[in-house]
């Protein structure tokens, strides 16, 4: 009798058991930049118009989040051409032979409130190397047109020499004409299917 018991509560909590959801970028409500010194008194920043992405997850929380996320590098705008297609060359990304940086998460933890950090590898070029991100979970919300959204912010900074992205020259004074560290952010918009 008392299997029995254990196995109808399996059976029960089983049910009850939320299925995973995965929501897809809303590319037209989402933001991928990024910021980096130049000649050490100023930043310039830039963004990529294209990238793709998912997150699975069967809590509403998302504390449980499964995520991956690609960049499609010639995508690449700073709103200067030249400096485009340098950063697109091999002294930078090389986007002919590593057309995509990638990100696939392996864990979402909460902090507190709407804080999270999320760890993963990171891909461009053809390094990868684990990294942490600073998430804040805005909320979920319907739009006029019945789907269900819900908000984030990511951020992290990352050393690009780690990365193969080796150009560097400096000024008169010694200081990198373009700085090591690269501040990465993103505004995702993830809208659950109908």
């Amino acid at each position: 009798m008392k299997k029995m018991i254990v196995l109808l509560s399996m059976v029960t909590t089983a049910g009850t058991a939320q299925a995973p959801v995965k929501r897809a970028i809303d590319n037209s409500h989402s933001q991928v930049m990024f910021t980096v010194s130049h000649l050490v008194i100023s930043e310039v920043t830039g963004n990529f118009k294209g990238f793709s992405g998912s997150i699975v997850s069967s809590k509403d929380d998302f504390s449980d989040a499964s995520v991956t996320f690609a960049i499609d590098v010639k995508t690449i705008n700073t709103d200067n051409e030249m400096r485009d297609n340098h950063l697109k060359g091999d002294e930078f990304f090389n986007a002919e032979k590593y057309p995509q940086m990638t990100f696939k998460g392996t864990g979402m933890k909460k902090i507190s409130g709407n804080k999270y950090t999320m760890t993963g590898d990171l891909t461009i070029r053809d390094v990868t190397k684990p990294v942490t991100l600073d998430v804040t979970y805005f909320g979920t919300a319907n739009d006029p047109w019945g789907n269900t959204k819900a908000g984030f912010k990511i951020k992290t900074t990352i050393n690009r020499f780690d990365y193969n992205l080796k150009w560097n020259t400096l000024t008169e004074a010694g200081g990198a004409v373009v700085g090591q560290d690269v501040e990465i952010t993103a505004n995702l918009e993830l809208a659950k299917p109908k």
